[in-house]
């Protein structure tokens, strides 16, 4: 079952950049944790693949149970894109949605409201270049996939 963040009201704001090819890399906030530094193979997909985008979750709430239920949350987050996009599914109104496997593979999912997350200009998305290029520095060479051969086949 994934970890969904006390229904994302646990989740505060963030960003996170797929604009090199293979992996997205970002900073989430989190209730209790704070900032949390993410890498992940992958990419987003639809139309923020290959994009920047940043998001700030207006039904956030800093619950003195997020410390008990994240408590053995990875930090920084290392792992593999299952999804990130805008439109998840086509039986679904078009919303933010974050899900990846952690290389412990613990299952994360992030679903936000309408609105909630926006698409960067390149000139927005410039400003984050430091802090993106910092965490791939950081965090690349942790990374794998977290999936079975019997998984991928």
């Amino acid at each position: 079952m994934a970890q969904k963040f006390g229904n994302s009201r646990w989740v505060k704001e963030g960003f996170l950049d797929n604009r090199q090819a293979g992996s997205v890399v970002g900073r989430i906030t989190f209730a209790v944790l704070g900032p949390v530094d993410i890498y992940l193979k992958g990419d987003c997909k639809g139309e923020i693949a290959g994009k920047a985008i940043r998001f700030l979750n207006k039904t956030f709430l800093d619950e003195d149970l997020a410390g008990q239920v994240l408590g053995d949350f990875e930090v920084p987050q290392v792992g593999e894109v299952s999804l990130i996009s805008f439109d998840p599914h086509p039986m679904l109104s078009p919303h933010p949605y974050f899900e990846w496997f952690s290389l412990r593979k613990n299952h994360y999912r992030i679903e936000l409201a309408p609105g909630d997350a926006t698409i960067l200009t390149e000139t927005e998305a410039a400003e984050l270049d430091r802090d993106s290029q910092a965490i791939r520095n950081a965090l690349a060479s942790q990374a794998r996939s977290t999936r079975d051969r019997a998984d991928s086949e």
